[in-house]
């Protein structure tokens, strides 16, 4: 793996960010919007996936790091269970719903892989680095 020097470097925060994109989309072009409730709840939790990727990478150590990243995994989870609502509610289209489930089971797939890594890595973290 190569060195990483900001979390925009990052797939897995890249991915976040579509993710994050593409539910902004649905409030946009679907009934979903007309549902302040829910929406509120997704773009909470669609925003964390990416913004815990973010602020643990910033803390400069592989052990908080991984804790963020624990956090980015339940909000993952949690926006997958609203699709589910979402679409019993019939606000969105089974392509829809398929295709942004199957997204957040990607990016809980590749942070858990990345967890794994900071698991058996031997470095610890930039704020741990002796001058």
């Amino acid at each position: 793996m190569g060195k990483v020097h900001k979390f925009e470097d990052l797939d897995v925060w890249k991915l976040s960010r579509t993710i994050c994109k593409e539910v902004e989309s649905l409030f946009q072009n679907t009934p979903l919007g007309s549902n302040y409730r829910l929406w509120n709840q997704m773009e909470g939790s669609s925003g964390s996936i990416m913004d815990n990727i973010a602020e643990g990478f910033g803390r400069g150590g592989n052990k908080e790091f991984h804790n963020f990243l624990s956090y980015s995994k339940g909000s993952a989870a949690e926006l997958k269970s609203q699709l589910y609502r979402c679409f019993d509610k019939k606000l969105i289209s089974k392509e829809q719903f398929e295709h942004n489930s199957s997204q957040c089971d990607e990016v809980i797939n590749r942070i858990g892989a990345f967890m794994a890594y900071l698991r058996k890595s031997d470095i610890k973290g930039i704020k741990y680095k002796k001058e």
